[in-house]
């Protein structure tokens, strides 16, 4: 046999082998995909995954709404922002709830804003009543001192909360806001961003991060689990047309601090709605950082 037809011969073997290798290698991922059906789609999944961005992060929080309020009365709204990353993201922004008394943060600040941060000795304890223990007297005595609505308003022009309307007389609980609003005034607690020196944004933060353990619920729910690295103000109350429960705050999940803001109305009773909106809280920042 000349050089030349072994040669050939020995390449078309070869080429045989190799097509075969590669048809084996086919039936076996065909194989496996037909063991486990799900194999593609995480594939896919994985391949496809890629830092949350405000707009898919935007998406994603329409998703999480619609999930955790299915079959359940009432209207949600919520708005995030991941301090690390810029991130932000909200559903419902714009949409007016009563604050009930997730307000007091915001006569709070007030109060900081005409003071200068410096506050008497029982203003100081009025002050901690009112954070930490949601207590309603005390928001009204600092409610009366800050002028009532008309100090509000003018704090509030200062802060650049342009949708929040302060209740009328002593009913400081009706004032109504939005999402973007108390995000807007949580970038005035937790940033740079603010009219407020960082002395009276520490006093504060403070305030909102020990609170008492019957107030431990809400934007809380979002904080990685075992942490208690969470400053949170949540209002409850009952109206005719439903319950009325928001938590405002901050959070560190999966390492990153995010504000979080989730506001509720309508719900059948307040367990049910802290539930629902621990939910989403949760879930509102998983899809902001990307956990």
């Amino acid at each position: 046999m000349s050089s030349l037809l072994f040669r050939r011969i020995r390449s078309l073997v070869l080429l045989v082998a190799v097509i075969a290798m590669v048809c084996g290698s086919v039936r076996l991922i065909w194989w496996a995909a037909a063991a486990d059906p799900d194999a593609s789609s995480r594939q896919a999944s994985m391949a496809a995954q890629s830092p949350p961005t405000s707009e898919s992060a935007r998406a994603a929080l329409t998703q999480v709404v619609a999930a955790r309020s299915q079959g359940i009365d009432g209207r949600a709204a919520v708005a995030i922002l991941d301090l690390d990353t810029g991130v932000t993201a909200s559903y419902g922004a714009d949409r007016t709830f009563a604050t009930a008394s997730i307000v007091k943060v915001d006569i709070l600040v007030a109060l900081l804003l005409q003071s200068e941060g410096r506050l008497t000795e029982g203003q100081r304890a009025l002050t901690k009543r009112m954070i930490q223990n949601s207590d309603n007297g005390a928001a009204t005595s600092l409610w009366k001192q800050i002028g009532g609505a008309k100090g509000l308003a003018e704090a509030n022009r200062q802060l650049g909360l342009t949708s929040t309307t302060p209740g009328t007389r002593t009913r400081w609980g009706l004032s109504t806001t939005t999402a973007a609003d108390q995000l807007r005034l949580l970038r005035v607690v937790f940033t740079d961003d603010s009219p407020l020196d960082a002395r009276s944004r520490s006093y504060v933060r403070t305030l909102m991060g020990n609170i008492a353990t019957d107030q431990e619920w809400g934007i809380s729910a979002a904080d990685d689990p075992g942490g208690a690295k969470y400053l949170v103000k949540n209002g409850w109350l009952p109206r005719s047309s439903g319950w009325i429960v928001n938590s405002i705050g901050e959070a560190e999940h999966a390492g990153h601090p995010v504000l979080i803001v989730a506001l509720s109305d309508g719900r059948p009773t307040k367990s049910v709605g802290i539930g629902v909106l621990e939910g989403i809280a949760a879930d509102a920042a998983k899809v902001t950082v990307g956990s």
